[in-house]
């Protein structure tokens, strides 16, 4: 087992990055941007709708999702400053409980990354479909949603440089959009859209529950620096800084533009709307070019949250490789990008977005959505509890009590946040997401007993 004191003395020097031209360090601006566009991906132009049925009600649970997400961001700032190397959940997870800790955290992310990138894919061809009318054609719906996966994927296999370059435009180009319909929103707002404050039968507290269930998967992505750590310069100082401006900044952009929404679409209307966001900007300003517009916007969003999910993906293997845990194949890297966990994430998204149109089980395929939501929050919590493990074992920094005690109350939050993320997964996302962790225990019974021998050899 490995100890808290290993792995922080050799990942710098494992970390730096080839001299390359196509490789290049991230700065504040682009981890920035990678954490807001790897939060707000296609969801945002749904959520409006999903969480009508529960009333104005669900902006209390969108705020409380955001305390829980901005406590979780000043965790991983917090870790990322102890422990600045690429990995994020992986990295903290095996510093303080070893190997089969740092495991879980990397294939619990790992999935969570190609199955969201699967969902997102499948999603932007929907937002294609109002520009461009191809639903009645299989074949063109395959090809356009394998073409949203492997376009993100070729700018990341291009080098860090146009990682980030990409991240950077897609960020600004759906940010403009978004941030015009929210502002532009308030002018319009009407409070008799709004509706009832909590319209469904049951408790209040329960109706929270439920519509912050809904809500889950659209704060995903708060550890997105910290996962790239390796890649950013100066990690212990502008990891933590991205990862809470990123966070802040998605919060503002999801609450405003929900908030803008329920106050110039009637409530009954909304409930049933498919486009909340056309709707909205049909009402404030006319005509029927919203839905042309959003999907516009939808789309690079999308684009924007898969260039980034797909370096994610690459980076947590990549870190697990490296110390004898992945196949080996996984620590290839070419350009500043582990070039095999890119190429065999694209491939099992590919392939799951493939099943899914050809099988037609669209419920399978949205239970596997919800699986992303458990799965992710796997190494949530291993990483709030490591927080908490380094502050109460004497391995914190030395520091006053003051700041000692804030830290341990942001972790213990942060741990209840990620806990209230599994249970609203529902049962069967967790029931799914356990055998998928099973299945991770095999190849982690694989590759312990290879790296033993190879010790043993070498010893």
């Amino acid at each position: 087992m490995s100890t808290a004191t290993t792995t922080p003395q050799r990942e710098p020097a494992t970390d730096t990055p080839p001299a390359d031209r196509h490789s290049r360090r991230f700065g504040l601006p682009i981890a920035t941007a990678l954490v807001m566009g790897n939060i707000i991906g296609g969801g945002i132009f749904l959520l409006p709708a999903s969480v009508a049925p529960y009333g104005t009600v669900s902006l209390v649970a969108f705020g409380v999702l955001t305390l829980g997400a901005i406590a979780l961001a000043l965790v991983f700032g917090r870790l990322a400053h102890r422990l600045p190397q690429t990995g994020g959940p992986y990295v903290y997870a095996r510093a303080a409980f070893g190997d089969f800790a740092g495991f879980l955290a990397a294939w619990s992310y790992w999935i969570t990354a190609w199955v969201s990138n699967a969902a997102l894919a499948v999603a932007a061809v929907g937002y294609l479909d109002v520009i461009v009318p191809i639903h009645a054609s299989k074949p063109a719906t395959i090809a356009a949603a394998l073409a949203f996966q492997w376009l993100p994927a070729l700018a990341n296999l291009a080098g860090t440089r146009y990682v980030g370059a990409v991240q950077i435009v897609a960020t600004v180009l759906k940010f403009v959009p978004l941030i015009l319909v929210a502002a532009g929103g308030l002018f319009f707002f009407d409070s008799a859209n709004l509706g009832p404050f909590h319209p469904a039968e049951g408790s209040t507290l329960g109706a929270v529950s439920a519509s912050a269930a809904i809500l889950l998967f659209s704060y995903l992505g708060v550890e997105s620096a910290a996962v790239s750590a390796g890649e950013v310069r100066d990690p212990r100082r502008n990891v933590g800084r991205a990862t809470v401006l990123g966070t802040l900044g998605a919060a503002a952009v999801y609450l405003l533009g929900t908030l803008s929404v329920f106050g110039t679409v009637p409530h009954d209307r909304l409930v049933t709307s498919t486009a909340p966001f056309s709707d909205a900007t049909n009402a404030m300003f006319g005509g029927s070019w919203g839905g042309a517009a959003v999907a516009c916007m939808a789309m690079v969003s999308i684009l924007g949250a898969l260039n980034g999910w797909t370096l994610l993906s690459a980076q947590a293997p990549y870190a697990a490789a490296r110390d004898g845990l992945f196949p080996k194949a996984f620590t290839v890297k070419r350009r500043g990008v582990p070039t095999v966990g890119v190429l065999v994430t694209v491939v099992l998204a590919s392939l799951l977005t493939v099943y899914n149109y050809t099988a037609g089980t669209q419920g399978v395929f949205e239970i596997l959505v919800l699986v992303t939501t458990f799965t992710a929050t796997v190494p949530y919590l291993l990483s709030t509890a490591a927080q908490i493990y380094f502050l109460l074992s004497g391995q914190s920094e030395k520091v006053s009590r003051a700041r000692l005690a804030r830290d341990a109350v942001l972790a213990l939050a942060a741990f209840g946040f990620s806990l209230w993320l599994v249970a609203g997964s529902g049962y069967a996302a967790v029931y799914q997401g356990v055998l998928f962790l099973f299945v991770g225990v095999l190849v982690y019974a694989f590759m312990a007993a290879r790296k033993q021998r190879a010790a043993a050899s070498a010893g």
